[in-house]
């Protein structure tokens, strides 16, 4: 049985680590299944809290936007076909998860290295540095971002005990140019998106006074 031809491709939403030096790309995590719903929350920073009657109509800068995201994984239909993939039936969902979790640890090489930094008296140790963490939904959505909450919950076993579906709830807070700068990689991701959104306002049709009721604003 073949796919209708006319139908569109299903695109997927995921996760892109990237070496913040090189820009090289390290990992890529597609979501199996695309989540239902995606919800994005945006605290103004506005400086009218100071109480200056100058500054109530300015901003001090982007808002700050989160993103909370359920992404449920399911290893049921892979283990009829362990010919396909011969880790499900041995490993369940242990390397899916691995990759997800693995964003939010430091190496076990930079612990180590840390470490020995600390054994032969180093006064001064900064801390490990990550990959910059990229959440992409869509082209018109490529978004910079620190991983702010991650919980997994498991919802079946193997009888070896592995995972074979959970569910991830991962909460990310967008990276913008108040947090990185403009020189950045993140920076200039950031300044991209929002760029885009100024480009997409230019789509929205405009209203008209007459909705309201009204001529006009004297």
């Amino acid at each position: 049985m073949t796919t209708f031809p006319n139908s569109p491709k299903l695109l997927k939403g995921g996760i892109v680590l990237v070496d913040p030096t090189t820009s090289a790309v390290r990992r890529i995590i597609a979501l199996q299944y695309n989540p239902d719903t995606v919800s994005r929350t945006l605290q103004v920073q506005g400086a009218g809290e100071t109480g200056e009657r100058s500054d109530v109509l300015r901003l001090k800068g982007t808002p700050v936007e989160t993103i909370k995201l359920d992404a449920e994984i399911d290893l049921t239909d892979q283990l009829e076909f362990p010919d396909q993939n011969p880790d499900a039936g041995r490993l369940g969902l242990y390397p899916q998860l691995a990759a997800l979790e693995t964003i939010i640890y430091p190496s076990s090489s930079q612990l180590s290295a840390n470490h020995n930094l600390a054994q032969v008296g180093t006064l001064e140790i900064l801390p490990m540095e990550a990959p910059l963490t990229l959440f992409i939904w869509s082209k018109n959505r490529i978004l910079p971002v620190r991983i702010t909450d991650f919980s997994i919950t498991e919802e079946a076993f193997d009888p070896s005990l592995n995972p074979i579906r959970a569910k991830v709830s991962l909460g990310m807070r967008v990276l913008s140019v108040s947090d990185v700068g403009f020189s950045d990689k993140a920076g200039n991701l950031f300044m991209v998106y929002l760029q885009n959104k100024e480009r997409l306002v230019t789509k929205s049709k405009a209203g008209s006074f007459d909705v309201f009721g009204i001529n006009g604003i004297l």
